[in-house]
């Protein structure tokens, strides 16, 4: 077996993406390793849960008028743990992707893109705007990060319905499920050298 990919992730949150990686590959069932994480907050469950797991932590918060930047900040701490690849979980900032790491970044968002994203489309403001829409399907897609919201090349999408009588809580929870295959999906995929990025386009090879 080849060795694991070694995993960078981003939380601002509860950390839930981050304990399905942890518990999928405590399981076996991928091959990474996740070797840092980075918090823009002290005080979020997603600390809780890296620290339990025995991986180390770095929590890089924004201040207004700190030097250096705050995305600089960030990748200093990212760059200190050497990862192949930076999985954003729950990170709730716009951060300029560095030089160095144009398409080793993923981001996960919970809906069909280019549905229902961009600023402040994130969470519950996601499926409450399906639901208001009327949309019949939903879904999740993991996609490179770029520089602005939502908008890098697609790598996976998976499809869920939409049901009479969802609630926004309701709809999460079917979307979260098929979030919790289409991450690992990915990694997999660049963990076997599988993706080429052309322009807009991701192509899988094999």
């Amino acid at each position: 077996m080849p060795d694991p990919i070694r995993i960078a992730a981003l939380v601002s949150g509860g950390g839930t993406t981050l304990q399905n990686l942890i518990d999928l590959i405590a399981r076996g069932a991928l091959n990474a390793q996740i070797v840092g994480v980075v918090s823009s907050r002290t005080d979020v469950f997603g600390v809780t849960r890296a620290e339990r797991a025995g991986v180390p932590v770095s929590v890089v918060e924004k201040a207004p008028g700190r030097s250096p930047a705050f995305a600089d900040r960030v990748w200093d701490a990212v760059r200190g743990f050497a990862p192949d690849l930076v999985c954003l979980a729950g990170w709730l900032h716009l951060l300029p992707i560095a030089a160095d790491f144009r398409h080793k970044v993923l981001n996960i968002h919970p809906s069909l893109l280019p549905a229902f994203g961009g600023k402040g489309m994130y969470g519950h403001h996601v499926h409450e705007a399906v639901l208001k829409y009327g949309a019949r399907v939903s879904g999740c897609t993991v996609h490179f990060a770029d520089d602005t919201y939502d908008t890098g090349p697609i790598l996976v999408q998976k499809c869920v319905p939409v049901k009479d009588g969802d609630t926004p809580d309701t709809l999460a929870a079917r979307v979260f499920q098929a979030e919790c295959e289409a991450y690992p999906e990915a990694i997999r995929l660049i963990a076997d050298g599988r993706v080429t990025v052309q322009g807009r386009r991701v192509v899988i090879s094999g």
